[in-house]
Order: structure tokens, then sequence, then C-alpha cells
């Protein structure tokens, strides 16, 4: 908090009047089955953004970011998107949010104090703009609802930003509760909280630094006849959470898929596998069955590699040194330890989880992937944290 405080008055010759915080996060399963009305399971993480804010007596927007020593600045009224404006058009989508809301706003000072850059994933740029969004409601006394303060965020990201608006990135920056997961479930706009009831694991998350690149369009996926498709293979279920399931007849999935091309086919029971890996993660969460948990995770990377297509060699390197950290044949039935490809994909970010005692050999492991493949990757230990909240001093 000291820092945060003396990095706003050392730029701008004040103390900020309030300093919000907004944690990182990641998606465990599920990130990329939102635009089929599944679930996404996410944790948020230690690893905080803090937004320091002050208000100016005139017109004037004026962003900071301290850990990178850049400046940029707006108005009220030429509040506009510029590329080269990079992470403080996060800060200017959020305050065009509450403008094109009808929300007044005056001229103000903003600090972005956050050690991991948001290139690097995470969920940073969410953690920027929800703690920008919850410091400047906070600090005019505006009348903002949550309900409200998320279509701020909204507005911010489909007509500043021209990008989708993930509400599981939302809800789980927002809402998160300390020693939980957050279940998001796109089909009712709600989100659910499930304990993390392994104590006796670690997890870490790795950005491997292996830069993202292009290999499908996924809008390709995102076509609704390939939605009204799936939406035929499910069936209620009022014994399951959420209410519903997919079929698991393969003759009739098969059928309902044959008229999609092959590399659609491919993606689309990608889905499938993909909701019931979240179903089977959550009830090996709810049961306290790490076995029942680690599978599902396992299977999702597997799916997001072989069949869904998003992954990389390097991760799918590190990935299978994490299942060597306890070399046994039972270990596709009863695993040990779990990871997963997390993110966009096709490079950067994964998390592992594991005993205690395997920590050496994992970092050992990962010095091995950096003479190999010569990126130089960063690893975070992290636990699930809560939402946004506003420090005191």
């Amino acid at each position: 908090m000291k820092a945060v405080n003396d990095a706003h008055e050392l730029e701008y010759g004040e103390k900020p009047e309030i300093v919000s915080k907004a944690p990182g996060r990641f998606h465990l399963i599920g990130e990329h089955s939102w635009f089929f009305k599944d679930k996404t399971l996410s944790m948020a993480i230690n690893i905080p953004v803090y937004v320091a804010i002050s208000k100016r007596t005139d017109q004037s927007f004026k962003f900071y970011f301290h850990q990178i020593n850049e400046r940029k600045k707006s108005s009220i009224t030429t509040l506009k998107y510029k590329k080269e404006d990079r992470w403080a058009n996060a800060v200017k989508a959020i305050l065009y949010g509450f403008t094109s809301g009808g929300f007044d706003l005056t001229g103000l000072n903003i600090t972005v104090y956050s050690e991991i850059l948001p290139s690097a994933g995470f969920g940073i740029t969410t953690a920027v703009k929800v703690a920008a969004a919850y410091g400047v409601k906070n600090l005019l006394n505006l009348n903002c609802s949550d309900v409200e303060l998320l279509q701020v965020i909204e507005r911010g990201n489909r007509r500043f930003l021209h990008t989708e608006n993930h509400i599981a990135d939302n809800f789980s920056t927002m809402f998160a509760k300390k020693d939980n997961l957050l279940v998001t479930d796109h089909t009712k706009n709600t989100w659910d909280y499930v304990p993390f009831p392994f104590t006796d694991r670690k997890i870490f998350l790795v950005d491997t630094k292996v830069p993202r690149i292009d290999i499908w369009d996924r809008e390709i996926v995102h076509e609704p006849q390939h939605a009204l498709l799936l939406g035929d293979l499910r069936e209620r279920k009022s014994t399951v959470y959420g209410g519903w399931r997919y079929i698991d007849d393969v003759t009739d999935i098969n059928e309902c898929l044959s008229v999609v091309s092959e590399e659609i086919r491919r993606k689309l029971l990608s889905i499938i596998y993909e909701h019931n890996d979240f179903m089977d993660a959550y009830e090996g969460l709810t049961k306290g069955d790490f076995f029942k948990f680690a599978r599902a995770v396992n299977h999702s990377h597997e799916t997001m590699q072989e069949m869904y297509n998003i992954s990389c060699p390097e991760i799918d390197w590190i990935l299978k040194r994490v299942k060597e950290l306890e070399p046994n044949l039972d270990f596709i039935r009863n695993p040990v330890t779990c990871g997963r490809i997390t993110g966009k994909g096709f490079g950067r970010c994964l998390y592992a989880v594991m005993r205690p005692g395997d920590v050496e050999n994992f970092m050992a492991k990962i010095s091995e992937f950096e003479k190999i493949f010569g990126f130089h990757a960063d690893v975070y230990e992290v636990t699930p944290s809560d939402g946004v909240s506003i420090l005191k001093d």
C-alpha cells in the first residue's frame, strides 16, 4: 500500500484519494465453451493489480503505469481508443463505460501498479479494468450497483475496445472468494462458489514466454448453427450440477455432427468433452476427490491439445514432465499431479497442481525446458484469493 501511495504521489504531487485492488485469475476448465452457454471454472489468484486515483480540478484524465514508467493522457471530451495507448486503453474503456451509461465523471489522476504486465495474461488486463471501475465508482460515490458495474465493463469492452465481453473474466475478478473457485454458468448468466479442498497440494501458474500465434479462426466454430447442433444434444437432468448434460449416445452424437466438416466436428466434440471434464472436476472438488479432479484436468488438456488444437509442443512438454513427477502405472486412474494449458492458447500459459514434495523436481524440469526450448519461463505459486476491494490505510 505504501509503495502504491508513494508512486502516485511522486507522479502527481499528491496522495491518492482511493486505492483499489483486483486479483489476477486463470481459468481451469471451460474458457473456450462460453459461446455454447456452458460453464467455466476459474480461480482468482494472489497476483494483484492496484489502481490509485485522485480527482483533478479540470476535465483531464492522466494515466501512469509505475512498473513500465509510462504515461498517457486523455479527457472527458476526447476519450477514444488509440492503438499506441496499449494498457491505458483498458482504463479508458472503463471511463467510457461510465460516461456512455449516463454517469458524470470529473478529471482524474490514475496510477496502475502491477508487478506482472498485462502481456503475460493471467487476467491482468481484466484486473486493471475491474480495479479502475471499482475505484472510480467509490471515489465519486456513483450510484452504481454491481449489475450496473458489469454493464459499465461490458460497454467498455464491446463499444470502446471492440472485443468480446467474457463474463467469466469479470465475475471471477469481481466476486471471487478466498479458498474458493468460481463457476460461471453462461446459460443463466450467474456465478457460484466451490471450495478448493486440496490443501495438501500446491498450485503453480507458468508463463512459458512462448509467443502466441493464431493457428485457426475460432469464429468458424462460433456460428449460430453450431450452437444449435450442440443444443440438440443436450438433455435436462435435475440430478447434475446446472440441470443438464450432453447425451452420451455415441451414435446419436455422430449422426447429429455428420452435417459439418471434420474440422468443425472435432471442435464441437471438444466442447462436449470439455463439458464432461468440467462436471467431473466439479464433482471431484465437492467430494474432495483429487483423483477425479486431476483426471478431468489432464483429460481437458488432452482435448485442448489433440482435438481443439490450441496447445503447442513447449507447453505439452512441460505438462508431460508434470505427469512424470510420479511415474507409476496407475497414474491415469489415480494421478497425484495434474495440469493444463490456460488462456487463449497457442502458447504462453499453463497451470500445474502437485504435492509439496514434487516442487523441487518440477523446478528442475522448468530449468531443463529453458535449455531445450530457449524460453525463460516465469513460475508463480498461487492460491485462490478474494475479488476486488478498496484498500484502507
